[in-house]
């Protein structure tokens, strides 16, 4: 808790001045993001290895590292200075399962592969699944957090799900009754047995 505490402080201060988040978006920090995130973490498998895609921020790789530490993450992000600021926050708050890659997640194949990944705010589902589900072993699992148009989104990507033998879709909607708006989230295993 301390630590989820500290890095939403730190977000506070630097997010803004380094592009990370909006100018509205201190205020809210706590609510909309990082228990946005949190709220995820027990979907992640014990003893796993996540690709977060697009972290940005940290949101939400870091927020997870922090209630996971038994899950192995690696954060891949292409832009420089996002990339800086992961690797100084991973080191502040002393994260041992945290490594970051500076890649587009359709370079970061050779790190894999992974049992699951994870997205947020990244892109939409029929662009975000090509760009995932190669990072992932066969029967892995993408764990995406989506807004509210999730429904629309798998309805666009329905030719995109089957190239990419997506099965087992499901949106579940957690947070209620402790977040002022609930977190979406997009789960599917990809490429598993036939």
């Amino acid at each position: 808790m301390e630590a989820a505490r500290r890095f939403t402080a730190d977000l506070a201060r630097y997010g803004e001045p380094l592009g990370l988040i909006g100018p509205l978006e201190a205020a809210r920090l706590w609510s909309r993001h990082i228990i946005n995130c949190a709220v995820v973490a027990p979907y992640l498998h014990s003893g796993g290895r996540v690709a977060d895609v697009g972290s940005g921020a940290g949101l939400p790789g870091l927020v997870l590292a922090l209630v996971r530490p038994d899950v192995s993450f690696t954060l891949i992000e292409p832009m420089e200075r996002r990339v800086d600021w992961l690797r100084d926050e991973t080191a502040r708050l002393g994260l041992t399962n945290v490594s970051v890659l500076r890649a587009r997640a359709e370079e970061a194949v050779d790190a894999g592969p992974f049992d699951q990944v994870t997205a947020r705010a990244v892109s939409a589902l029929s662009k975000l699944i090509p760009m995932t589900a190669p990072l992932l072993r066969p029967g892995g699992e993408l764990v995406l957090l989506k807004g509210a148009r999730v429904a629309d989104e798998i309805a666009a990507a329905s030719t995109v799900l089957r190239r990419y033998r997506v099965s087992g879709v499901e949106v579940l909607e957690l947070g209620q009754g402790i977040v002022p708006e609930v977190t979406r989230l997009f789960r599917a295993t990809v490429g598993g047995a036939s």
